[in-house]
Parts: C-alpha cells; structure tokens; sequence
C-alpha cells in the first residue's frame, strides 16, 4: 500500500515542477507499471484499495488503447505543454489516463460508474481551457448536459442492482436475474440512454460535432479516440444483464443506428468544415459498432471490437492531419484547404492513407470490423442489407470527397505560404497508420 501511495504521489507533484512534458512521460510509465502488470484476467480481482479491477481481452486492448492515444496526443501538443500552462495540461492527461484505466478494468459496476463520469471533468477543461474560439463554451455546455441528463437514470439503475440483494456482489457482472420482464426493459433502457448518448448514436449526436470542432487537438483526439469507445463497451457491459431484452429493444438501436449512418454520410458529403466531416463520420462508424453490439454474438462482439480499435487509431490520426492543415491556414474551410498536392506531395500521401483506412480499403483493421459486421447484422436480420449497402457506398464516396477537396484542385490564395511539414508530424500520423494496418496481419489478437 506504500509503494502505490508513493508512485501515486510521485505521478500526481512531479508533473508541477520542472519539464513537464519529460515529468509527464515519467508519470504515464509509472501509472502503467502500476497497473499493468498485476492486472488479472479473471473478473473480481482485487487490485488497489479493496475495489474490483480487473478485465478480459476488450478491457485490456482498450486499456492499451488509452494509453497509446494519451501518448500521441501528449506529441500533438508539445507546443502547449511548453507554454505557461503546460504543468496544468500535464496534470491533466496523468489525471485523465488514471479515470480511463478505472473505465475499462472496473468490475463493480459503481466504480465503473464513478470512474465514466468523471471522464467528463478533464473533456470539459480540456475543451473549455485550450479550444481555439469563444464558441468553445457553447461546445462545452452541450457536452455536459448531454452526458449529464441520462447518467442519473444509470445511477438509479446501479443503485437498484445494488439494493437487490444487499450485498457487495449485487453490482458485479452476471449476477442479476430477472422475473418481471417490463420491469427490466424499463431498466434496460434507462441504463443503456448514458452509453447511446456516449457512443453517439443517431439523435443522440447533437453534441459530438460541436465539440469536436472547438475542442484542441487533444480534446479531438480523446473523442475519438477514447471517448466513443468507453460508451461501446459500457453498452457491451451493460447489455450482460439484460440478454432478454435485446430482442425486444435491440433491434430499434440496430434500426436507429443503420438509418442514421445512411443520413449523415449524406451530411458528410454536404459539409464544408473538415473537422465537422470527420466528426460526423465518426458517428456513421459506431452506429455500426452499435448494430454489432446488439446482436450479441461472438462474430459482432469481435467486429465492434475490433472497428472501436481502428476507429480510434484512424479517426484520431484525421484529427491530426485537419490540425496540421489548421495551424498553417488558419481555416477549416474545405475551400480553403485545396491544391494541397501541388505544394507538398508527401502531405497527399499521409491523407491517402488514412483517408482509404477510413473507407476500410485493405489491408486496415477498418475493413476486418466492417466485413465483420456485416456477416454478424446479416446473420442476424437480412433485412438489414439495404441500410448496409447504402452506409458501404456513402462512406465511401465522403472519404474521396474529403481526399479530393483537400488534395486536387487549385490551391487556395492563403495556401502558398504553406511550409514543409514538420517530422513531429510525419512521426504522429505513422504512430497512427502503422498498428492501423499491422495489427491487420495478426487478427486472433481481438478474438474475445
């Protein structure tokens, strides 16, 4: 108990003196050496403090995930942890990979609870403290009432598992049974609403685009890399208690999802912000997730693993590339951001391929969730093939669209001072594309 309270300490004071971005790497290696390697693969393993941690392949791969996204967004914001409030930003990502721990190897679910929402707090200051305009506080209001407003009814639900039995059990997984059915879709719903709201699924997405568009680069990066995953795998961990509603409920998450992923790659194609493009792809891409989710099979719950683990790595990696053209242009304007081939070829072949990445173009982790997805909501109901096919066909055309808008074409007249790029940045986008596509060769790492 010394040792974790002394690496605790050391993590949480080093970061407030001296360099903090070099205090900042100190703190993430010392939170992984104090998590990773007692973590236990059996569910209830008691780990710090007398709380359930512990996990499986999903929590452990999502684990590694965080801490991979964590590091690349410390790269992407050098120039901040630099600046006078760089301590401040330090602190916060040490503070925020710890929640993002507790999120993905919790077992009671009050501590999962506890630790999902208080994700939200750095989000907000990262969003509200270092976004570009006055817009950002708009943003940041959207983001916590939405999130607010459906994680009281999770809380009543845990709080009624909880009072079940009396027991310190009631919340740990598999052991709740049901008796009365309507009661349980009720439940069922009012627990699941956080997780919808958190993945975004359709109707619920309202505050997705609006706070990527204000949020830095990190605050970009942890929506998409990170955030979005915690609500799929609260939805997978959730939907364990509630096995007989699925085929009640579920399919109206599978309808909602595939209808909506063919409406908005219809928004995509119309959009002329490039952050906002990418934001509602992001959306098209977990309504897919979701789909795979509800079926509960083995082959969906591996595709929307594995499409959570690609998504975050490709659609982190656009975020990049749309900050790298914003720091040069000052616009996010599509219009503006034209021709950029004729100036810097290289910078066409980093927005290649993770924009065919985004199209689930071979050999990307992309495709294998997809074409995984597909054989699962196809198994599930044939009837699903049209919303497929048309989602297949629009996100295709809206990843071309963003390739060629930003590549082809006339330069924009505040483009030609546009400078070489950096290697910070070549370094970023190839940590991004690289286990994208490697981690392809080698599939059986996400069976579950």
């Amino acid at each position: 108990m010394l040792k974790v309270v002394g690496l605790l300490l050391v993590m949480f004071i080093m970061p407030l003196f001296g360099r903090p971005w070099k205090n900042l790497y100190l703190g993430l290696v010392l939170a992984s050496l104090m998590f990773l390697p007692n973590m236990n693969m059996e569910l209830g393993h008691k780990l710090i403090m007398g709380l359930d941690f512990g996990g499986d392949m999903m929590s452990l791969g999502l684990t590694l995930l965080s801490f991979w996204i964590v590091m690349l967004m410390v790269v992407a914001s050098t120039s901040t942890i630099e600046s006078s409030g760089g301590s401040y930003f330090s602190f916060l990502m040490v503070v925020l990979i710890l929640l993002l721990m507790g999120v993905f190897l919790s077992v009671d679910l009050f501590s999962f609870y506890l630790s999902f929402e208080s994700v939200l707090i750095p989000t907000y200051i990262l969003i509200v403290g270092w976004g570009y305009q006055p817009e950002r506080l708009q943003a940041g209001i959207y983001l916590m009432f939405y999130t607010l407003l459906a994680s009281l009814p999770l809380l009543i639900v845990i709080l009624f598992f909880d009072s079940l039995s009396g027991a310190a059990l009631a919340t740990s997984l598999v052991t709740v049974t049901w008796t009365n059915h309507w009661l349980s879709v009720m439940l069922y719903v009012a627990g699941v609403l956080a997780f919808l709201i958190k993945v975004p699924l359709f109707l619920f997405h309202l505050w997705l685009p609006k706070a990527h568009v204000e949020a830095p680069i990190a605050g970009s990066m942890l929506l998409a890399g990170v955030l979005l995953k915690m609500g799929g795998y609260g939805l997978f961990r959730f939907s364990a208690y509630f096995m007989g509603n699925l085929s009640v409920v579920g399919c109206l998450w599978t309808v909602v999802g595939l209808t909506g992923g063919v409406f908005l790659s219809l928004v995509c194609l119309r959009q002329s912000d490039v952050k906002s493009l990418i934001a509602y792809s992001s959306v098209v891409h977990m309504g897919l997730v979701v789909g795979g989710l509800v079926t509960m099979s083995w082959l969906g719950v591996v595709g929307s693993y594995v499409l959570m683990f690609s998504h975050g790595l490709c659609s982190s990696g656009l975020f990049c590339l749309a900050n790298m053209n914003y720091m040069q242009i000052h616009s996010r304007s599509l219009i503006l951001n034209s021709g950029l081939i004729n100036l810097i070829p290289s910078g066409a072949l980093i927005w290649f391929l993770l924009a065919s990445s985004n199209m689930a173009a071979p050999p990307s982790l992309n495709l294998l969730g997809e074409i995984t997805l597909i054989g699962s909501l196809l198994g599930w109901n044939f009837n699903v093939v049209y919303g497929l096919g048309l989602m297949s066909f629009f996100s295709a055309s809206y990843c071309l669209y963003l390739y060629s808008f930003t590549q082809h074409g006339e330069p924009g007249k505040m483009n030609f001072n546009y400078p070489s790029i950096e290697m910070k940045n070549f370094l970023l986008i190839f940590l991004h594309w690289s286990p994208l596509n490697l981690l392809f060769l080698k599939p059986d790492l996400f069976y579950i």
